[in-house]
């Protein structure tokens, strides 16, 4: 009976592990940092509208907060810059994803001076984020750097926060990410989000974002149609000067001499290749930046992409595109100035680079256009703009320079490339 007994004890115990570990796992399959409270997370600067002038900020909170705020002060060195702290409210937009339904705030900051510090905070009135800082845009040409990463996609909160952190201890004044496309893999799920949010942290808040969709921000939405995702337009708030039906996934913005222009590569080419004529006929600035997800031209096999190469590639040459930065094929390649379906040079001088910032890695299919490529490697990229120069580096995650070259300019003639690259040997195994 003893045994009878104790068994029976012992199975009770072994069914309430059981029981124990299954709500740690499902309580672990949305974890605390994801969920939304009534205190501001996921908060993020992009630009709509002067980034001389102007800042938006974006922000999530749980259903409970129905009306966001925003505060801004011209940062000081003391504590006291609350005092003189201007409000701003936020529209509000709720969304309904696989984790329940959390609001979005969006405010943008306006009348703002030229090249100047300042602080800021967003909330309700009662529940608010700390003091963040930020720099406006000068309203002339200077210099800077920014970073420019590929696709994070897919294991993001385990393997990209060491990519994105290398790249800031690496940068000194970095003043915007660039992100081309896929920043996650299942564009409806919002965990996914949520790691994308972790990895960025505090930058985000700090530095602006300029981000382009790819095709994992789609997803099937009503009558089977694919449609990018509710959380691109509820979590940024971006210009909407494009191509009517893809405000705020097609747009460009003027950052001190350069314009820099984000396109989608996932729809509607034909329109973007007639606005896109029409945005470079109208461009007083020295530089001009290209980024969207499909390559041009595809380092990795049966990946190619004819269409937008016979649409967009055109208009590059036409005005001389600078740079043109992608992701999508997990792998690392850079071009040869400006080349051509038989990989000659040509008129442009256009430079297309595709990275890849994540863990999912491609074989590397190596084509006469690349000047630099490699694959199984993680990277980040590092521009530099001046008046007439143009510096790139490519780093690994572990901040080794991986490719570099300079574009200098040349009045009436097309850039002069400069190679810079270092003697380290290619990465072109996906083993390797």
């Amino acid at each position: 009976m003893g045994n009878v007994r104790a068994n029976a004890i012992k199975w009770l115990i072994g069914l309430l592990v059981v029981f124990s570990w299954a709500g740690i796992s499902q309580e672990n399959s949305q974890p605390p940092w994801q969920k939304p409270s009534p205190f501001p997370d996921r908060v993020i600067l992009t630009w709509s509208d002067n980034p001389a002038e102007t800042q938006s900020v974006t922000w999530r909170t749980d259903t409970t907060i129905s009306k966001g705020l925003a505060q801004i002060a011209e940062a000081e060195a003391g504590p006291k810059f609350p005092e003189k702290a201007r409000p701003t409210e936020a529209i509000t937009t709720p969304l309904n994803s696989d984790s329940g339904t959390a609001h979005y705030h969006s405010a943008t900051f306006r009348g703002l001076k030229p090249n100047t510090n300042y602080t800021y905070r967003v909330g309700d009135g009662t529940n608010w984020s700390e003091w963040y800082q930020f720099r406006t845009a000068s309203d002339k040409f200077e210099p800077y750097t920014f970073l420019y990463f590929g696709d994070l996609q897919n294991d993001v909160r385990s393997h990209c926060p060491r990519v994105v952190r290398q790249a800031i201890l690496d940068t000194t004044g970095a003043r915007f990410t660039l992100h081309a496309g896929d920043l996650i893999n299942s564009a409806n799920r919002d965990i996914e989000w949520a790691e994308w949010f972790y990895t960025l942290g505090w930058i985000a808040a700090s530095v602006p974002t300029v981000p382009s969709p790819g095709n994992h921000e789609y997803a099937r939405g009503e009558n089977d149609i694919r449609a990018l995702t509710p959380h691109w337009r509820a979590q940024y708030t971006l210009p909407e000067n494009g191509v009517a039906g893809l405000e705020e996934s097609c747009y460009y913005v003027d950052f001190q001499g350069t314009r820099i222009i984000s396109l989608n590569s996932s729809e509607k080419f034909a329109e973007q290749a007639q606005w896109l004529d029409r945005v470079l006929s109208d461009n007083p600035n020295r530089w001009t930046i290209v980024t969207f997800h499909h390559p041009i031209f595809s380092p990795a096999k049966g990946r190619d992409n004819p269409q937008l190469r016979e649409l967009w590639k055109p208009v590059f040459d036409k005005y001389r595109v600078d740079l043109v930065l992608q992701g999508h094929d997990h792998t690392y390649a850079r071009s040869i100035p400006s080349v051509s379906a038989n990989a000659r040079a040509n008129e442009g001088g256009t430079i297309f680079v595709v990275s890849v910032t994540g863990p999912k890695q491609y074989a590397l299919n190596r084509q006469p256009w690349m000047q630099r490529a490699a694959s199984n490697t993680q990277f980040y990229q590092v521009i530099r703009m001046e008046q007439d120069k143009l510096t790139y580096e490519s780093r690994t995650v572990t901040g080794e320079l991986y490719d570099a070259f300079e574009l200098r300019k040349r009045s009436g003639k097309p850039n002069q490339l400069v190679n810079k690259i270092p003697k380290t040997p290619d990465r072109n195994e996906l083993g390797g």
